[in-house]
């Protein structure tokens, strides 16, 4: 490509390394774009990705959230309630949702604290500690683990499954399998374990809650909507928040001055992490599906295009924060589009912000100063969540 041809291609190594500069490009000159050799369209400012989450009816999730799902369009079995669309998409979130509610997240707290702490004191006097490796590759899964009542033994294999889902090689599309894009099998035995074993978690109380479905008809949920809810659960946040974590050792050692003003003042943690969450946001752009016509710009994109919602971008977007690509931790960002807008909010917003606090004070308060060895740092290779497998600091 001549240097002066605006280009994006989500897969492109050399992009996705800083993507900022061609984002700041999109937004100015194209800000409806058109990638007619992989055949999709992209939006990049804030309102409009903003608008296109909340446009359910137009621009459908029901065909996936990733561009090769959506482009592939495969059998997207009942029940993967962040790939449906509203009235399904309501009645399944109103099932899942229980697990978030306030109460079973400060429970969560405390056990994620003491669960972050047992991680990070063997490695107290070390000169060094990997963001990724010690930390953000071990407590999402835990946390997700509590909240499903996963036994200890099975979560490797819940996190394998999870990064092995979004891997691609570097440069190519993910692979997606059209037949059998989406199963929660691999869940079967648990779940008959937990059956004659009911715990306080949300798969005891998903096999016992009775609900009306659509049709009027009030049941308990069948077992294969039991297991593609878990499965949906237990890989929605493994990869993306841990890889929160290899961004905030990397940004906030780039920026000692305000892990400084952190150290110092506690009650910042919580707007360092909502800023970390804007500046590098790990899902750098979600996809849907034109279910019919619709227009931005000046130009209509086609019913049956893929559209990809550049979410990454809207963060940066100067037209909706100050000094975009600027770092701060005094910012009101009032609200990002790391987490989505509208029916589809990330329902794990909250306890992923609660991984990124606890994980945040508690490396403070061992390691207040640290250097990145971004030599050794390794970047994952996927392009649906950006981030890294390994962050690497040394501790000063």
């Amino acid at each position: 490509m001549a240097d002066h041809e605006l280009y994006y291609d989500p897969y492109d190594v050399d992009i996705d390394a800083d993507p900022y500069p061609v984002y700041k490009r999109l937004r100015d000159e194209a800000p409806l774009y058109y990638n007619e050799r992989l055949d999709f369209w992209g939006l990049s400012r804030f309102a409009d990705v903003e608008g296109a989450l909340k446009d359910f009816k137009r621009l459908s999730s029901a065909k996936g959230d990733i561009l090769e799902v959506v482009k592939a369009d495969p059998a997207m079995p009942p029940g993967v309630f962040i790939n449906e669309d509203p009235p399904e998409h309501t009645m399944h979130r109103a099932l899942v949702s229980r697990a978030f509610t306030p109460g079973r997240m400060r429970k969560l707290e405390a056990q994620i604290r003491a669960f972050c702490a047992a991680c990070l004191d063997p490695l107290d006097g070390d000169e060094r500690f990997d963001f990724v490796l010690d930390l953000g590759a071990q407590m999402p899964v835990k946390a997700i683990g509590m909240l499903l009542g996963i036994p200890e033994a099975d979560q490797p294999s819940v996190r394998d499954a999870a990064v092995r889902k979004l891997r691609n090689k570097p440069g190519e599309p993910l692979k997606v399998t059209k037949e059998r894009y989406f199963s929660g099998k691999a869940y079967a035995e648990y779940v008959a374990w937990r059956a004659e074993n009911p715990s306080d978690d949300l798969v005891t109380e998903l096999l016992n809650v009775e609900f009306e479905d659509l049709s009027g008809e009030r049941r308990r949920l069948t077992q294969d909507e039991l297991l593609t809810f878990i499965a949906v659960i237990a890989g929605a946040g493994v990869e993306t928040t841990g890889r929160l974590f290899g961004w905030m050792g990397k940004v906030l050692a780039e920026h000692p001055d305000q892990r400084a003003q952190v150290t110092k003042d506690r009650s910042l943690v919580p707007k360092a992490v909502e800023e970390l969450l804007r500046f590098e946001p790990p899902g750098p752009h979600v996809a849907r599906y034109v279910a019919e016509d619709v227009e931005y710009h000046g130009q209509v994109i086609p019913a049956g295009s893929a559209l990809l919602l550049m979410v990454a971008s809207g963060n940066r977007d100067e037209r909706r924060f100050d000094d975009p690509d600027r770092f701060d931790i005094h910012r009101d960002i009032g609200q990002s589009l790391t987490f989505g807008y509208g029916a589809h909010y990330c329902l794990g917003a909250a306890l992923a912000r609660i991984e990124g606090r606890v994980a945040l004070a508690e490396v403070l308060d061992r390691w207040p100063e640290w250097e990145i060895d971004l030599d050794s740092a390794v970047r994952a290779p996927t392009s649906t969540v950006r981030g890294w497998d390994s962050m690497p600091a040394v501790i000063r």
